[in-house]
């Protein structure tokens, strides 16, 4: 059995919990952590008997068969650079930047590169998201509605707008991710802010946002993202179709059709293993599941910064479609980001 060398970039609580995850596997070694924050990183290392390194060059000259990219949405961008220019296939939390710009540059870079990489939308894996996609197999989707209820988290970053993307890039790109998986790709988003940021210094962000889509398929749809609550209150989706309603979560789904209601339990921490799990065996080649590469997760960073885009601007958005939608976009529109362009 080959066992999996992995370096870690980041040492917060995402990578934590990837560690915690990649030190279950009897096939992984984590062989070492860098992190601005050295005591941080120090102290994960410490937890699983690797090493500390200085920077990425540092960790990459170690020879490591797989990184994980865990750093905050604003430090993305050099750090993939730097992996992809030692080809190293690389796993990449969401999101994948604070913007669309670096996203579209990282996104062309590891096209050209052809390599192996893995974007932590672990929603992909819960089981009921097939459940889902089954029951919505032969209905076409008529309205779908998004929503991510909660507080603000607590790290300084989340709540400054050009260090975290904003509320509806950094955290309710989980739910454009599924909805994209459920539902189609979007076309054209509108998006209101209420302009008034939660109560923590420094915040610039919109405390709530609300959105409207329209799908390619001809479906529309709604996002509502807050950060107003001292919970998390709900996040998730529900989907409509011909004689079919359907309520997604990370805690399960809940079907209502011609049959009755039933719910089906979700496993949100299984979901979280087979994510790694998956990008493991396909760095070993023992197995062919990454649902979410990273040209995937281009196209929901385009979704999600089409929407904060709608919102700061008070314009609705138009997002690429054919094979406009599948590559990457060096550069942009004039007055837009890359990828999307704002209507007049």
């Amino acid at each position: 059995m080959r066992t999996c060398r992995v370096g870690l970039v980041g040492a917060g609580g995402v990578a934590q919990r990837h560690a915690r995850v990649l030190g279950r596997f009897t096939d992984v070694e984590v062989i070492g952590v860098t992190d601005v924050a050295r005591d941080a990183a120090t102290e994960l290392a410490a937890a699983h008997s690797a090493r500390v390194f200085t920077d990425v060059d540092e960790l990459l000259a170690a020879g490591p068969d797989a990184v994980y990219v865990c750093v905050p949405p604003f430090a993305h961008g050099p750090v993939e650079e730097a992996v992809i220019a030692a080809g190293v296939p690389m796993f990449v939390e969401k999101p994948v930047a604070v913007d669309l710009d670096t996203a579209e540059r990282i996104a062309a870079l590891v096209q050209d590169r052809g390599l192996l990489t893995a974007v932590g939308h672990h929603w992909r894996y819960l089981y009921v998201v097939e459940q889902a996609r089954q029951l919505l197999a032969d209905r076409p989707v008529r309205m779908v509605n998004g929503a991510w209820l909660d507080k603000v988290p607590p790290v300084a970053w989340w709540a400054v707008r050009d260090r975290s993307g904003g509320p509806v890039v950094e955290q309710a790109a989980h739910v454009l991710d599924l909805i994209r998986a459920l539902v189609g790709e979007a076309v054209e988003v509108t998006a209101y802010g209420d302009g008034s940021p939660p109560p923590v210094d420094g915040a610039d962000i919109d405390s709530v946002t609300a959105a409207t889509l329209r799908f390619a398929d001809g479906a529309v749809g709604t996002l509502a993202a807050a950060c107003v609550l001292g919970w998390k209150h709900r996040a998730g989706v529900e989907i409509l179709a011909d004689g079919l309603a359907l309520s997604l979560g990370e805690d399960g789904l809940s079907v209502r059709d011609a049959d009755g209601e039933r719910h089906l339990p979700a496993d949100p921490d299984g979901a979280r293993v087979a994510v790694d799990r998956a990008f493991v065996d396909a760095v070993t080649g023992v197995g062919d599941d990454i649902r979410v590469p990273y040209a995937e997760a281009l196209r929901t960073q385009r979704l999600a910064v089409a929407v904060a885009q709608s919102a700061r601007t008070g314009r609705a958005v138009t997002l690429p479609t054919g094979p406009a939608a599948l590559a990457p976009v060096v550069g942009g529109v004039p007055g837009a980001s890359a990828g999307v362009a704002v209507d007049a």
